[in-house]
């Protein structure tokens, strides 16, 4: 009797995010290859590294880049792009040309006029997000952040420290 009110429960409920019910991905609930006390994830115990929502487990991520410490101190923006690459390293599978090609956009954005400069940060901003979510880099969604801040600012000097910031982190990563 216990169990019978106990699977009525768990049929009322709504499936929790991102879980799989027996018609999905076929075998146990798991997936195809489910054992029984096996650990789950990508490479055994890891929890996070599917794109398929596996960002869910992994904290928010590394501390804002604070646009005031990067226009003012050189050793701190050299810091921040040594922690990208190494993020880049650890999380992302990204090519060194989808990086050249942000690279060469956000050069240009730099040296569009005085008065399309803003909109061109804008327009890049998009073409940040696209090639973020295309290709799954998530360790450049701290870059993404602080070019919403360099573009509300709209300060030259804000604009260049991030194109100096891009470029660091390009040839890091090299």
């Amino acid at each position: 009797m216990p169990q019978e009110q106990e699977q009525k429960s768990r049929e009322s409920r709504p499936p929790r995010e991102g879980a799989r019910g027996p018609r999905e991905g076929g075998g146990g609930p798991h997936g195809p290859n489910d054992r029984a006390g096996a650990p789950h994830g990508p490479r055994g115990g890891e929890r996070g590294g599917d794109r398929a929502g596996g960002d869910r487990f992994r904290p928010e991520g590394p501390p804002e880049i604070e646009l005031e410490k990067l226009v003012g101190d050189s050793l701190y923006l050299d810091n921040q792009a040594h922690a990208i690459v190494s993020r880049m390293r650890d999380m992302d599978s990204g090519t060194k040309s989808q990086l050249r090609r942000l690279y060469s956009a956000v050069r240009r954005a730099v040296r569009a006029p005085e008065g399309e400069r803003q909109h061109e940060f804008v327009m890049l901003r998009a073409r940040f997000a696209y090639t973020i979510a295309r290709h799954g880099l998530r360790s450049l969604d701290q870059l993404e952040r602080l070019l919403l801040q360099v573009t509300r600012r709209n300060d030259i000097r804000g604009y260049e420290r991030f194109k100096d910031l891009f470029e660091a982190i390009v040839a890091y990563n090299e």
